[in-house]
């Protein structure tokens, strides 16, 4: 059973991966049944037979009783049997103690530009020098922003319209224009494009480690290498955003009610799946030093943050924060900050990013 739940992960569709764990529930539920039954009924208490044989051998001739004693001892049974879903919905995790701890601090919210009326933020980025880059789908421009969040320069008007962007390397990024199939690396210290690439599907989610570029759309994922623009396909994965960490592929995908994050190895091999309700209309992930997960959840108003085994998770910004429309997050792992796009009105154009310690 445990080789084709491995079979199952790697392969299955959605539905029959629903399917097959219902079957393999059956088929748990009924072995547990049977232990448990053999169980009530003593099968398997252990029992030791001892004989004491008569010292009075002489006796064997003449009248005697018997030849010794025989004793049974009883013993509870060895054997762990131990139902994990009786008469529950589910089986609850408990939360890790350092999730209790997690609580993101604000430190600033980026000023808007005076020039600037509204924002379609769909990425922002933590470069490595604690300044920030904002990607605005509304004006097709990428916007650099100061340490200390004051606004400082627009860096580059571009044509296409923009999907996703992420750091590259010290001032490079990214940024990819989906139907194009197109994705293009910008210097920002020069304002100028350095690179298009081009490749065979959709260029929507993106993301790097430096060494790769891996670019994401509703079908395929292709893997770029940067160093001679090599590309790999990564077979069954699919992502409206993506992240990488320690050569592993983290995805949201926030179509056909998926409400779901998953981690791949580089290969594409499922490592794991999480699925919460609380994960819906998601947009934006990244990762911290750790390996928790943060997402966004548009719908919700809310950023959640999954642990790095995928299966507990919890709230960490809601709207009681200040958190409206999100959509985009970012994190400095070296540094410990954490960017997150968010209205400041009832209107989903005016936005701006919150940048927290974490």
């Amino acid at each position: 059973m445990q080789s084709d739940f491995k079979k199952m992960t790697i392969y299955a569709t959605d539905l029959q991966m629903y399917v097959g764990l219902i079957q393999i529930e059956k088929s748990t539920v009924q072995a547990s049944k049977y232990l448990t039954d053999l169980e009530s009924g003593n099968y398997f208490k252990e029992k030791n037979l001892e004989v004491n044989i008569s010292s009075a051998k002489k006796l064997v001739l003449q009248n005697f009783k018997s030849f010794g004693d025989i004793r049974i001892h009883t013993s509870p049974s060895t054997l762990p049997v131990n139902s994990g879903r009786k008469n529950k919905a589910q089986h609850l995790v408990p939360i890790p103690p350092m999730f209790e701890q997690m609580k993101p601090v604000l430190l600033r919210r980026l000023s808007k530009p005076d020039n600037i009326d509204s924002l379609d933020i769909r990425a922002c980025i933590v470069l490595p020098d604690g300044k920030f880059i904002i990607l605005d789908r509304n004006k097709k421009q990428l916007l650099l922003y100061g340490n200390d969040g004051i606004f400082a320069k627009q860096v580059l008007t571009m044509t296409l319209i923009p999907f996703d962007a992420c750091l590259v390397k010290k001032n490079i990024v990214a940024v990819t224009f989906g139907r194009t199939k197109q994705t293009s690396l910008i210097d920002i210290e020069q304002s100028t494009i350095i690179q298009i690439i081009k490749i065979a599907h959709h260029c929507n989610a993106v993301a790097s480690d430096g060494q790769i570029l891996v670019i994401s759309g509703s079908e395929k994922t292709t893997k770029v290498n940067l160093n001679d623009v090599s590309y790999t396909i990564v077979e069954r994965v699919r992502a409206s955003r993506i992240a990488l960490f320690q050569g592993n592929i983290y995805s949201t995908i926030n179509y056909c009610n998926a409400n779901e994050v998953c981690c791949y190895k580089s290969t594409g091999e499922l490592i794991w799946r999480f699925q919460h309700d609380g994960i819906y209309s998601n947009a934006g992930l990244a990762l911290d030093k750790k390996g928790f997960v943060y997402i966004v959840s548009q719908e919700n108003n809310d950023i959640m943050v999954v642990s790095p085994d995928g299966k507990t998770s919890k709230t960490i910004l809601s709207e009681k924060d200040g958190i409206k429309y999100p959509w985009a997050i970012d994190i400095n792992r070296e540094e410990g900050l954490m960017i997150v796009s968010s209205g400041i009105s009832d209107n989903e154009l005016d936005q701006t990013a919150f940048v927290y310690k974490i």
